[in-house]
């Protein structure tokens, strides 16, 4: 028997005014799609944005469900639109913001555990890894090279 050890790396930028300007872009697109969200049962809000190979940009917010599983995260919103309406256009990076209608959200906060098993099968699909970015309403903003790098036991087809 041997002991594996498992690292995640990310970059941590001290706030929003740090990132190169077009990731700045991108976020402020995903702080636009934020403000679209529909969630009045958790008051929490979140936007994506995804710039695609192709220069488009597209985004997500979460739109929840009285029936709480029919709800869907941001992520997943803005990656399936991605994939539906730019099929084989390789993702290059997604920038995330959260924020709560209760109190202020200042710590990055990354993609839930659904998001990221969603996110890795586009990232598997196209054989690129996806950057991303995401942050609270302010603060800090975290930077991963790719989802793996978040979900490093990625389950793919591969298992299949």
């Amino acid at each position: 028997m041997k002991e594996i050890k498992i690292e995640s790396t990310l970059t941590v930028f001290d706030d929003f005014n740090e990132l190169p300007k077009n990731i700045a872009s991108l976020m402020e697109q995903a702080m636009e799609a934020r403000e679209k969200a529909y969630a009045p049962y958790s008051k929490f809000l979140v936007g994506a944005a995804i710039a695609l190979e192709n220069g488009e940009v597209v985004t997500g917010s979460n739109q929840e469900n009285a029936s709480y599983p029919s709800g869907l995260c941001a992520e997943r919103t803005a990656i399936y639109y991605a994939g539906a309406k730019y099929p084989g256009v390789k993702m290059i990076t997604m920038a995330i913001t959260a924020g709560s209608t209760l109190h202020q959200t200042m710590t990055p906060i990354p993609p839930c555990g659904a998001c990221r098993q969603a996110i890795a099968e586009y990232e598997v699909k196209q054989n690129e890894d996806i950057e991303i970015y995401f942050m609270g309403e302010t603060g800090k903003v975290a930077k991963s090279h790719s989802l793996a790098n978040l979900l490093p036991l990625v389950f793919d087809k591969s298992a299949l």
